[in-house]
C-alpha cells in the first residue's frame, strides 16, 4: 500500500522527518550528553525515560556505551587514544565513518567499564534497552510504515542516518577541524555556526570543551543554544534541575588589589581571562605595531596574527615559524606575548593558593610597570576580577 494511516502532501512528509529527527537530536544533547555524560543537570524520571525510550526507537544506542565513548573523548582529546579525533584519524574518516569509529570503541570492554559509570542500570536497561537495543529501530520501522506507508521507509532511513552523520560525523569531525574559537583550549574544538535546529546546540563545541560541565553551551551574546532553550522550558515546568553552568567572572571596579578572591576568579575563569588578554592586549598592540611598521615587517606581523593568540600546544612547525618571525621583528609584541605565556603558566606551575596569589600579584605588578598601555590597563583590570554567584542547583 502506498499510503499509511496518514496521507500527507510531499512537504508534510519532509516536515515529519525533520520533526522526528529533531526530537532525536534533542534527546542526544539533553539526555545523553548534558545529563548523563557530564551530570550538568538532573531530569524528572518521566522526562528522562521518554528520552531513553525515544533513543531506543531511533538510534539503538546504549546509554552506558555512549557516555563511555564521550567521556573518553574528553579524557584523551586529540591524542592517539581519542575515539574520534580528526587530527589523528583524518577528517574524512571521522566525517563519513564516525558511526564505525563509535562502534569500534564500544566494542572495547575496558572503555565501557572505565568511563561508563553512573549510567542507568534499572530493570528496563538490563532486560530491554541493552540486550535488545536493535529491536527499537525495528519497531520504529514498523510504526513509520503503518503511519506513512512506503514513504515511511524513507523517513525511517533519514532517522537512522541522522545521528551517525550529524553527531558522529559533523560534530566529532568538523567540530574539531573548522570553525571559530572563543577559547584557546588545548584541543582543536571549534564552534560551527548556526546549525542549532539540526544539531541541538552541539555546534558550539569549543564552548563545550572550554566548560564541559556546563548545561548551557552558548556563552557569547550572539550565540543561541536551542538545547538550552528546551532546558529553560523544562526547568520552568519543574522537569529539570540545572546543577552546573560555566563560571562567569565579573569586574568589580571597587577592588584595588589582587587578593584571594581575585586568584580564585582567575583560576576558575582562566579561559575567559586568556580570551580577554588576546582581545584587549595582543590584538590592540598588534594593530598599533602594524601602523608603525614598514612594508616588510608589516607583512610578517600580518602573517603571525592568528598564531599570536593560539594555544602553543596546538602549533605545528609552520605556525611556530610564523610566530618566531613576527616576534623577532617587534620587541613590544614579543614583550606582551611573553606576558601572555607567563600568565598562562601561572596555574600550571604555582602549587597552592598562597603561592598562586603571590605569583599573580608579581605578574600584575610587573605588567603595570611594563610601559605598554594595553598591558598596564589589563593588569589593573585584573584587580577587579571576582566570580559571579555560582549558578548551582537552579530549578
Amino acid at each position: 500500500m502506498l499510503y499509511g494511516l496518514l496521507d500527507l502532501p510531499w512537504w508534510g512528509y519532509v516536515l515529519v522527518a525533520l520533526a522526528l529527527t529533531h526530537v532525536t537530536i534533542v534527546s542526544v544533547t539533553l539526555f545523553l550528553h548534558r545529563a548523563q555524560a557530564h551530570r550538568a543537570l538532573e531530569m524528572h524520571p518521566a522526562l528522562a525515560h521518554f528520552f531513553r525510550f525515544w533513543l531506543w526507537l531511533t538510534t539503538g544506542m546504549i546509554t552506558r556505551e555512549w557516555v563511555a565513548v564521550h567521556r573518553k573523548h574528553h579524557a584523551k582529546c586529540e591524542t592517539a587514544e581519542d575515539p574520534h579525533s580528526p587530527h589523528h584519524k583524518g577528517i574524512g574518516t571521522v566525517l563519513w565513518q564516525g558511526a564505525e569509529l563509535y562502534g569500534e570503541e564500544t566494542a572495547r570492554a575496558e572503555t565501557v567499564e572505565h568511563y561508563g559509570h553512573g549510567a542507568p542500570d534499572d530493570w528496563l536497561e538490563r532486560h530491554l534497552y541493552t540486550p535488545y537495543n536493535l529491536a527499537g529501530v525495528a519497531l520504529m520501522l514498523l510504526l513509520d510504515l503503518a503511519l506513512f506507508g512506503v514513504y515511511g521507509i524513507i523517513i525511517w532511513a533519514v532517522q537512522m542516518i541522522w545521528i551517525p552523520f550529524w553527531a558522529a560525523g559533523v560534530i566529532n569531525g568538523l567540530g574539531h577541524w573548522w570553525g571559530y574559537r572563543n577559547y584557546e583550549t588545548t584541543d582543536g574544538s571549534t564552534n560551527l555556526g548556526p546549525l542549532g535546529i539540526l544539531i541541538g546546540g552541539e555546534e558550539m563545541h569549543n564552548n563545550h570543551h572550554a566548560f564541559p560541565g556546563s548545561a548551557k553551551f552558548s556563552l557569547k551574546r550572539w550565540e543561541f543554544d536551542i538545547g538550552w532553550m528546551y532546558l529553560s522550558i523544562f526547568r520552568a515546568a519543574g522537569l529539570v534541575r540545572i546543577k552546573k553552568l560555566a563560571p562567569k567572572p565579573v569586574f568589580d571596579p571597587s577592588k584595588d588589589r589582587v587578593d584571594l578572591e581575585t586568584a580564585r576568579a582567575v583560576v576558575v575563569g582562566r579561559l575567559h581571562l586568556m580570551a580577554q588578554f588576546a582581545r584587549l592586549v595582543m590584538l590592540p598592540v598588534l594593530h598599533d605595531e602594524l601602523d608603525k611598521a614598514d612594508a616588510s615587517c608589516r607583512r610578517l606581523l600580518k602573517r603571525g596574527r592568528r598564531v599570536l593568540v593560539r594555544e602553543e600546544s596546538r602549533m605545528d612547525a609552520r605556525a611556530q615559524n610564523r610566530l618566531m618571525q613576527a616576534l623577532q621583528h617587534n620587541e613590544t609584541l614579543q614583550t606582551v606575548y611573553e606576558y601572555r605565556v607567563r600568565l598562562q603558566a601561572l596555574w600550571a606551575r604555582s602549587q597552592g593558593t598562597e603561592k598562586f596569589l603571590a605569583a599573580l600579584q608579581e605578574w600584575c605588578a610587573q605588567a603595570e610597570a611594563s610601559g605598554i598601555q594595553a598591558l598596564q590597563d589589563f593588569a589593573r583590570a585584573v584587580r577587579g576580577y571576582s566570580l559571579a554567584p555560582r549558578p548551582v542547583a537552579v530549578g
